[in-house]
Order: structure tokens, then C-alpha cells, then sequence
């Protein structure tokens, strides 16, 4: 007869923890041995079970994988798959082994640290999952070959200066030359950081 015990867990199986009843360690094996002879799965189901109140009640709020309102969270719990807005769907912290914390939570708004690093307030009546997103070394796999990457969907990158004239604003020239104008895009855009970003109120 295998026994396997776990007395630090709560189990609702044949085998009960000392704390709870009289048995001990030593007497299960006793018995266990002694049902070998007399017949060890009618044995162990005679064994008194304690009554279920007396087992610890787990808190919904803490357990991986519950999808619950920020305001009913923890403070300190990692979620992800966080909403903006109520009942919009995920939109934070989805990527592959991510997760945000929650840092504070005020009545009407709840203070989140998101995976950037950013504290964000949001509505505490949005929901969130407990726990992080799984597959958290996605991001530090290494692709074997320049295949395995086309099989992924990306094309390669050719810079425009290598391009000819007809195929690029940058192509053409004796060596490493853009033309003497800016960063363009293959359709003449501007294409360096800032150009489409609008310019900020101003803040105190």
C-alpha cells in the first residue's frame, strides 16, 4: 500500500492530517500494514473524515486565475490582462510573461504598476485576472536560423541607401549617400521619431 502525505496541505483524501484527529503518523502506517491482510480499501474507508468547516477557507481574491474587479484585489497581487474601462476587455499586460501590481487602491480609482514600469490609475471597477501571463521566457528564445523568422510572418529589412533610385527616395548615388534630405519613408514621408508626435499642453 502507497501513502502519500502531505500534512502541511489541505486534503480532503483518506489520509487526514494529526492535527485534526487522533491518528498519527506512526498509526496510519500501523494501519496500513494492517490492511494489507485484512483488506486495505475497506480499512481506509472506515476512517472518520473531520468535518469540512474545519478545513481553511481559501480567499477567492488570491487565487490564480480568478477574473475580479480591481477594487475586491489585494494591494501587492500581480495581475494582467487588465481593463481600461469597465467591461471593455482586456488591454493591459498581455503579452507573454507579463504582469502588473497593484499598488494602491483609493475608493474610486486603483493605483497599478504596469510592466513598462508606468503607475497608472484606473477604474476600480475594472476587472483583472490573478496571476502572470505564462511563457515568460517568449521574449529570450533565440531563432535558429533566418527561415525560422519567415515562418513567423517578417520580412526582411533592407535599408533604403542600398535600394536603387527607382526603388527608394534614398537609393542611387556614388557610396553611402541620402541625397542631402531627410529620413523618408519609400512614399517620401518623414519617417525620424517626432514627426507625427503632437506637441503637449503645458503643465504647471
Amino acid at each position: 500500500m502507497v501513502m502519500n502525505c502531505d500534512w502541511s496541505k489541505p486534503s480532503t483524501s483518506d489520509l487526514l492530517r494529526p492535527a485534526q484527529n487522533a491518528h498519527t503518523y506512526q498509526d496510519l502506517v500501523h494501519t496500513a500494514n494492517k490492511g494489507r491482510v485484512e483488506g486495505g480499501s475497506q480499512l481506509a474507508a472506515s476512517w472518520p473524515r473531520p468535518p469540512a468547516y474545519r478545513y481553511e477557507i481559501l480567499d477567492l481574491n488570491s487565487q490564480i486565475g480568478n477574473c475580479i474587479p480591481l477594487a475586491d484585489i489585494r494591494i501587492g497581487t500581480w495581475v494582467h490582462d487588465i481593463e481600461c474601462n469597465p467591461g471593455q476587455g482586456a488591454k493591459l499586460a498581455r503579452a507573454a510573461g507579463t504582469f502588473a501590481k497593484i499598488m494602491k487602491e483609493p475608493a474610486p480609482q486603483c493605483l497599478v504598476r504596469l510592466p513598462s514600469g508606468v503607475e497608472k490609475l484606473i477604474d476600480s471597477r475594472c476587472r483583472a485576472t490573478i496571476g502572470i501571463v505564462s511563457n515568460p521566457n517568449h521574449g529570450a528564445r533565440k531563432l535558429r536560423k533566418a527561415g525560422q523568422s519567415r515562418w513567423l510572418g517578417r520580412r526582411p529589412i533592407v535599408r533604403g541607401v542600398a535600394m536603387n533610385p527607382v526603388d527608394h527616395p534614398h537609393g542611387g548615388g556614388e557610396g553611402r549617400t541620402k541625397g542631402g534630405r531627410p529620413s523618408v519613408s519609400p512614399w517620401g514621408k518623414p519617417t525620424k521619431a517626432g514627426f507625427r508626435a503632437g506637441v503637449g499642453k503645458r503643465r504647471n
